[in-house]
C-alpha cells in the first residue's frame, strides 16, 4: 500500500492482471460493500452486505478487476488515522477471502467535502473521477467496459465522469435517499440501474 506524497490518495494494489485492457467492477465501500457506519474505524464493526458478493464473484470469474474507490473524510477531519483505515481494510479482506472473493485494489481519498474544510477541487474525492482514472492507469483498465456500484449519487457521478457506461445504485446505505438524483445522471452514454 502507498500513500501519495501529499496525502491525497491511498492506494493498495493487491493483484496485477496480465497486460491488456480489462474491464473493472468499481465498488464504493461503506453502504455498498459493507454496512454503513459513520466514520468507521473499528474492524469489529465490519459487516459485509451480501447482495454485492455475487457481483464480486462474477467479476472474479470473468477476469475483471474489482476495485474499491472510497471517500474517507474521517481521516481528513481527524476522526481516525490511516492506520485505523488499514485495520478496517484488513478485516474486510479477511471476510471476503473467507467467501473466496478477491479485491484487486483499493483507492481511498481522505478529503472532507469543501463545506467541511476540504479542498474546493479535489481530484480524487468522488464525485470527481480521479480514483477511477488513477486505477485505470495503474491497472491497465478499460473504463469504457467497466461499471460502478455505489449507494450515493457521488459514486455514480464519478463513474459517469470517468467514462463508464453503467452505474448501479444499491438500495443500502444512502441508496434510497439518492435514487432520484442518480436517475437524473442517466443519458445516452450512461445507464443508471437501481437495485
Amino acid at each position: 500500500m502507498t500513500l501519495s506524497e501529499n496525502g491525497d490518495l491511498w492506494c493498495d494494489i493487491r493483484t496485477l492482471h496480465p497486460a491488456g485492457n480489462h474491464p473493472a467492477l468499481f465498488l464504493d465501500r461503506d453502504g455498498t460493500l459493507i454496512e454503513l457506519v459513520d466514520y468507521l474505524s473499528d474492524p469489529a464493526a465490519v459487516v459485509l452486505i451480501g447482495s454485492v458478493l455475487e457481483d464480486i464473484w462474477q467479476a472474479n470469474k470473468d477476469g475483471h478487476a474489482v476495485v474499491i474507490v472510497t471517500n474517507q473524510s474521517g481521516i481528513g477531519r481527524g476522526y481516525y488515522r490511516w492506520a485505523d483505515f488499514h485495520a478496517v481494510q484488513a478485516r474486510l479482506y479477511d471476510l471476503l477471502a473467507a467467501e473466496d472473493l478477491v479485491i484487486d485494489a483499493t483507492y481511498a481519498c481522505p478529503h472532507p467535502p469543501p463545506d467541511a474544510g476540504g479542498p474546493a477541487h479535489s481530484l480524487y474525492r468522488k464525485p470527481a473521477p480521479g480514483m477511477l482514472t488513477r486505477a485505470a492507469d495503474d491497472l491497465n483498465l478499460d473504463l469504457s467496459r467497466s461499471r460502478i456500484l455505489g449507494d450515493s449519487v457521488s459514486d455514480l457521478a464519478a463513474g459517469k465522469a470517468a467514462g463508464l457506461p453503467v452505474g448501479i445504485l444499491v438500495s443500502d446505505g444512502y441508496g434510497a435517499r439518492d435514487a432520484e438524483a442518480a436517475r437524473v445522471l442517466a443519458d445516452d452514454g450512461f445507464e443508471v440501474i437501481r437495485r
